[in-house]
């Protein structure tokens, strides 16, 4: 969650002082939120945490791509695993 009274400033006060706030991205982890004209506009953010939110992005995307075989597998649909694999194993070119 965002700090309103931390992380949150202005783009000129960014362009002022971008190196202290490069500093703080780097010891916090934690993105700052920039206004133009007092209105939310962008949100910076150093390159480790950025990273590491695309990673727990696609976690949550593979998350909700096996749900409904899930839901399938819980209600007794689809095939059972030891089918599948003997069906590859038997496709498999010499």
């Amino acid at each position: 969650m965002i700090n309103l009274r931390e992380e949150i400033d202005s783009l000129s006060n960014f362009k002022r002082n971008t190196s202290e706030f490069v500093e703080q991205l780097k010891e916090t982890g934690r993105p700052i939120v920039l206004t133009i004209n007092g209105k939310a506009e962008l949100v910076v953010q150093d390159a480790g945490s950025y990273q590491k939110l695309l990673e727990i992005a696609e976690k949550l995307e593979t998350i909700e791509a096996l749900k409904p075989a899930i839901a399938e597998m819980k209600a007794g649909q689809g095939e059972p695993a030891e089918n599948v694999f003997a069906e590859l194993l038997s496709s498999e070119m010499p």
